[in-house]
């Protein structure tokens, strides 16, 4: 995947930040405080996010409702005022969306007590203050800048895929206490992660095309750091907190370790 100096630069930008999100996810699978209960509480958080997405959409839509009023909408246009391949990357947007809600809320069901109620979108539409708070920093990014605040909002998206990648080694974790939900957890994310590794690749694809200027480049990282920073906050928080304040620190100010981007398969997940 050939890049230019510039996206190289923002993508080793962000790898500590990367990283730091999934420090979260490390330490939280073998936390002594992690329980059913937990496990079942940012399942619901996450589930809420597939739904009502963290700054990717009007709040009052989400990201399945707008789609879906969007697709209704350009029916009557299509290949008439509106190209059928734009249609297209809107239905299959709301089709992945919509199966990636059903991932996690398989495993959050496959996690209930006898008598629980099921999940459904409609009681997980208020989300958590550091999730609001994501939301805001994007929606602020993008009144101050519409292009690159579209664009770092794209690029942040998913954090590189880390709670997908490291949920998926669960599988090799199916004994002990958390055995049986660790293999609900391992299967949904698996079910996610090539998706999620798609999206992250539209948020980098097109960037060396768009002709930015220096000081375009420099105000990139700035917003994309900050939003990778709300990441990490956010899923400490969605997670009870695992990370202790040394680590949060760190993880806050770029020093662990980065997580390397893998050109090799960008390369050929775009070649596909």
């Amino acid at each position: 995947m050939g890049v230019s100096a510039n996206l190289k630069r923002l993508i080793d930008a962000a790898a500590p930040y990367w990283a730091g999100e999934a420090e979260v996810f490390r330490r939280y699978w073998t936390w002594d405080k992690r329980t059913r209960e937990s496990d079942r509480k940012w399942l619901a958080y996450q589930c809420s996010k597939e739904v009502w997405g963290s700054g990717l959409a009007p709040l009052d839509k989400g990201i399945f409702l707008g789609p879906a009023e969007q697709l209704v909408a350009l029916f009557s246009k299509i290949d008439i005022e509106v190209d059928r391949h734009e249609v297209l990357d809107i239905a299959e947007g709301l089709w992945a969306e919509f199966a990636h809600y059903t991932a996690f809320a398989d495993a959050y069901d496959g996690m209930a007590e006898p008598g629980e109620p099921k999940l459904n979108p409609h009681v997980l539409k208020n989300s958590w203050k550091e999730d609001l708070d994501l939301t805001h920093l994007r929606f602020r990014h993008k009144q101050e800048n519409l292009k690159l605040g579209t664009r770092a909002t794209s690029f942040t998206e998913g954090g590189y895929c880390t709670l997908f990648s490291e949920g998926m080694k669960l599988k090799a974790q199916t004994s002990g206490p958390h055995g049986k939900r660790n293999a609900l957890i391992a299967t949904a994310c698996s079910k996610v992660y090539d998706d999620e590794f798609g999206h992250m690749l539209k948020g980098i694809v097109g960037l060396d095309v768009e002709g930015l200027t220096p000081a375009e480049w420099q105000h990139l990282e700035r917003i994309s750091i900050e939003q990778l920073k709300g990441r990490i906050v956010m899923r400490n928080s969605q997670f009870g907190y695992p990370l202790d304040a040394k680590t949060l620190d760190d993880a806050l100010n770029g020093r662990i370790a980065p997580l390397a981007f893998d050109y090799a398969k960008a390369e050929a997940r775009l070649a596909a």
